[in-house]
């Protein structure tokens, strides 16, 4: 049965990278599970001596044992199905086109829109006697006023979109609400996953530093903690590949039921420019 409450947590990396660009993480829990779920991060940040903001920027030799152990507590929770997490970015060789000068000055907040509308497949919930309510979290937003204000909009419309009628979704104005980080240990996770998918990527495994001939010991940090995410989500997706959108078994409803996912967005019109990808530009 489905909870009669969600809430979702939004994050953001890297507006423009060097292969992959806008990266979108988010994560929905059930309000059932919110509260034990937030003890339990909390528990394990403590035993590990961990007493400020997790996030991927901190990452580093010294760190690594500590933050291997809390992804594997927070994958434990998505292996267990009380939260799901759902990674959205853009390859750069898409390059939209058409676009307002609006649009362009909009993106992040339309973006984000797409975002929640498709990724979670929240129409698939399945309604519920009373209706479902949806709690929207995001980390800082970049703007103050209009743009927020309008955005917000966008997304109380999704209230009157039949799939969304259909499944009684009651998503509130003060349920969209900014919220910091550093309050929110779920927030943290998403971020250290959303920063290793960014990370891998665009290739940042591969950097030295000026003058150097060997990779840094953070940048080595920061692979291992990646692989050993990919290898957690591997035990749900066997073949998965970052690169590329989940396959949901050719069912509509796996937007909603898998575990895990990524999503790369392409937008309606839009042309591609080979130079862009990293086997033209390994060649420079």
């Amino acid at each position: 049965m489905s909870e009669k409450e969600y809430i979702i947590f939004c994050d953001e990396s890297e507006k423009k990278g060097k292969y992959y660009s806008n990266f979108y993480g988010g994560l929905i829990v059930g309000s059932s599970h919110y509260e034990r779920v937030t003890r339990r991060l909390n528990a394990a940040k403590q035993e590990l001596n961990l007493f400020g903001e997790i996030k991927w920027e901190k990452v580093t030799e010294r760190y690594l044992p500590k933050y291997q152990a809390m992804v594997r507590h927070f994958f434990e929770e998505i292996t267990a199905g009380a939260v799901k997490v759902r990674i959205m970015f853009r390859h750069n060789a898409r390059q939209p086109r058409g676009l307002t000068e609006e649009q362009k000055e909009l993106q992040y907040y339309l973006l984000y829109y797409q975002f929640i509308k498709h990724a979670f497949g929240l129409q698939y919930i399945g309604p519920s006697e009373t209706g479902m309510r949806l709690r929207l979290y995001f980390d800082t937003f970049p703007d103050t006023g209009e743009k927020v204000t309008r955005f917000k909009g966008y997304l109380l419309g999704l209230r009157e979109r039949t799939e969304f009628r259909s499944a009684r979704i009651r998503i509130a104005v003060e349920d969209i609400t900014e919220v910091h980080s550093h309050d929110h240990v779920l927030l943290q996770c998403l971020d250290i996953v959303l920063g290793s998918m960014a990370f891998r990527l665009n290739d940042r495994h591969k950097e030295k530093p000026p003058g150097m001939h060997v990779r840094g010991k953070r940048t080595r940090a920061k692979e291992a903690l990646y692989k050993m995410i990919l290898q957690e989500i591997r035990k749900l997706h066997r073949n998965f590949n970052i690169g590329v959108s989940t396959s949901t078994g050719g069912s509509l409803s796996g937007r909603w039921e898998k575990p895990y996912l990524h999503w790369v967005f392409e937008p309606k019109s839009a042309k591609y420019d080979a130079h862009l990808t990293k086997r033209k530009q390994g060649k420079k």
